[in-house]
């Protein structure tokens, strides 16, 4: 077992996804869309969620697919990305035509994150977002950046840079697991030396970075240095948050996607120290391909706990290859 050739949620054959980032307003959108509609589902944690859509994939919701998935910065303005989506899809006939003549009309569920204080000019007459959409549809592909770019290029996590991070599991039989996340956390993603990952345990490779942490380091304190919640006079309810995604290549009912997602919360809480709080408006979608068998449908339960649990991984190699990624960013803009 191993990454995919790109370690990106992108290894889910039939995914892509694309950024459009407003450098002046340190903001930005990033979307992943699917080339046929995708079976899907959401688990909220957090206590502030910003969302668009959720209820159309509860399980016993009429929908139960997405055509495409946006993650916005701009808090509440951002949820004005998916009219952008939802519009160029609707465009190129994407969507449920309920009656003829009628719009194409593409399900496209949403997640922000609060960038608003966090550097950047927003003193704007119109908020950005929805052509922020429409731009992040028309640059998705297989390959895409990581760090400060799209959703995640006003985000913190933490006292440090956050932004958008990725990875992918193959597990063998063709079955491909991936998350993509934007990491706006109050939560830390390094262990309270500064430099080592929570998640490090999880790493493949040196993906980001390779430390590992000294035998001092303990995770007694639950608020541990480096964390916002180390500064709790300044916190603020809806300003963070972890909005992510896992996707899989398995045959996933809406419920199983459900069971994905609430799996890959785990990831969150393994790379975020500490993850879900009060403050946060954490969310996960997972969405199934579909385009994998399973080689032994008889033990489908035992096949979905193994996705859940490789997505759980996942989602804490993308956090910690997000913030790392755009600290790499920082670190080299302040050098300069």
């Amino acid at each position: 077992m191993g990454p995919g050739p790109l370690n990106l949620i992108t290894d889910v054959a039939g995914l892509a996804v694309g950024h459009a980032t407003d450098e002046p307003a340190a903001t930005g959108v990033t979307t992943l869309v699917g080339t046929k509609p995708l079976a899907a589902a959401v688990d909220v944690r957090g206590g502030a969620p910003g969302t668009r859509e959720t209820d159309a994939l509860a399980a016993d919701a009429l929908v139960g697919h997405a055509h495409a998935i946006v993650l916005a910065g701009g808090s509440v303005f951002g949820l004005a990305a998916a009219d952008g989506v939802a519009t160029e899809l609707s465009r190129a006939g994407i969507g449920f035509r309920l009656t003829e003549h009628t719009h194409s009309t593409p399900i496209v569920p949403t997640a922000v994150l609060h960038d608003l204080g966090h550097g950047g000019d927003k003193n704007w007459a119109e908020p950005p977002y929805r052509e922020l959409g429409r731009e992040s549809l028309t640059r998705a592909g297989a390959g895409f950046a990581l760090g400060a770019v799209g959703a995640g290029r006003g985000a913190r996590a933490g006292q440090v840079a956050g932004g958008i991070g990725s990875a992918s599991l193959e597990l063998g039989d063709g079955l491909v697991v991936g998350a993509l996340v934007a990491v706006n956390s109050i939560g830390s993603a390094l262990m309270p030396d500064g430099r080592t990952f929570w998640a490090w345990p999880f790493e493949i490779g040196a993906e980001f970075g390779g430390e590992r942490p000294r035998p001092s380091v303990s995770a007694v304190d639950p608020a541990p240095a480096g964390s916002r919640l180390a500064l709790i006079g300044q916190l603020r309810a809806g300003t963070s948050t972890v909005i992510g995604i896992v996707a899989t290549s398995a045959p996933l009912t809406g419920a199983e996607c459900h069971r994905l997602a609430v799996m890959a919360h785990d990831g969150i809480a393994r790379g975020v120290r500490p993850s879900h709080t009060p403050f946060d408006g954490d969310v996960i979608f997972a969405v199934s391909t579909g385009i994998t068998p399973l080689a032994e449908d008889r033990l489908r339960a035992a096949h979905l706990a193994r996705l859940g649990s490789a997505a759980a991984d996942c989602m804490a190699r993308a956090i910690a290859r997000g913030v790392y990624e755009a600290n790499l960013t920082a670190r080299a803009a302040a050098d300069h």
